[in-house]
């Protein structure tokens, strides 16, 4: 077997083992909080599953990309509910409860709204290349890989809240050692790939974390702590779903290296801005983490 068919068994077993990490650690309390709050929920909503793809759209027909790439950046994407928005926004200082229960809610309504999204913007962006992506198969691969480790882990939590904690930190040994194998052997297969991308190519991808971080401040609310938690949710999209989904619904190298690249690219710009966020906290900020004053 070669590394190439690895890859693909690799990052689903990285993403379950990663989702359920996330559903251990997570409070069901916390997204009941945030699913109560209907006004919240319809801005993510809105900045994740509408403005985002389209600012995607928009720059992905404004640039006239390879229709491959252009799929695999279109399905990142459609693809919120990343688990590494919760620690960057702690870092950030800003809410990280509502960060949980963003995350929670995007991931679990990924399962009908990628698919669907997918089904009716690839088209247009494609310009009628034989692109084809699975929308059946996309759901199974999600329900398989995200939401059901995920509610298996909140459940965990939730009925046997001992249990999770003894469980919580081997998995989270276990995740970190998937996510450097899943890493480094992606990036030995598609080095070459991405070694290609032009500069246009990645200055076009910062252009959308750019227009994702406003989306998702915007969309925020008025206070702060609260932005930093929209902003996060909104910019850094799920990479492990998008590769997924890359590997198993879409023929070709193309299409897997753009998920990549923006991946990387997405990922490491918010632990940036969450850097400098961090950086400007009060002592105060600091020692609350941003959560105690609601």
């Amino acid at each position: 077997m070669s590394l190439d068919q690895v890859i693909g068994p690799l990052v689903s077993v990285t993403l379950i083992e990663l989702m359920l990490v996330t559903g251990l650690g997570a409070q069901l309390a916390d997204v009941i909080k945030v699913a109560h709050d209907t006004r919240l929920v319809l801005r993510a909503s809105l900045a994740n599953y509408v403005a985002v793809p389209a600012a995607a759209m928009f720059l992905l027909l404004l640039v006239d990309a390879d229709p491959l790439a252009a799929t695999g950046i279109l399905i990142l994407a459609v693809c919120p509910g990343a688990p590494y928005a919760p620690p960057l926004t702690t870092l950030a200082g800003g809410k990280s409860a509502m960060s949980v229960g963003l995350m929670m809610i995007m991931a679990s309504s990924s399962v009908l709204m990628a698919p669907l999204l997918l089904f009716l913007l690839l088209p247009p962006i494609t310009g009628g290349a034989d692109i084809r992506v699975d929308p059946l198969g996309m759901i199974g691969a999600i329900l398989a890989t995200q939401f059901l480790p995920l509610c298996c882990g909140l459940a965990v939590n939730h009925w046997r809240p001992d249990l999770a904690a003894r469980l919580l930190g081997p998995a989270i040994a276990v995740s970190k050692i998937l996510n450097a194998a899943t890493l480094a052997a992606i990036l030995v297969t598609q080095f070459p790939e991405l070694l290609r991308i032009r500069f246009s190519g990645f200055a076009s991808m910062m252009i959308l974390l750019g227009i994702s971080l406003g989306i998702g401040w915007f969309a925020g609310g008025q206070r702060d702590e609260d932005r930093k938690a929209m902003v996060l949710t909104t910019s850094i999209r799920n990479v492990g779903l998008g590769l997924v989904i890359a590997a198993g619904t879409v023929v070709g190298t193309s299409a897997l290296t753009a998920v990549l690249a923006y991946g990387l690219v997405q990922l490491l710009g918010s632990f940036l801005l969450a850097l400098w966020w961090r950086r400007n906290l009060s002592p105060v900020d600091v020692r609350w983490g941003g959560n105690a004053r609601t």
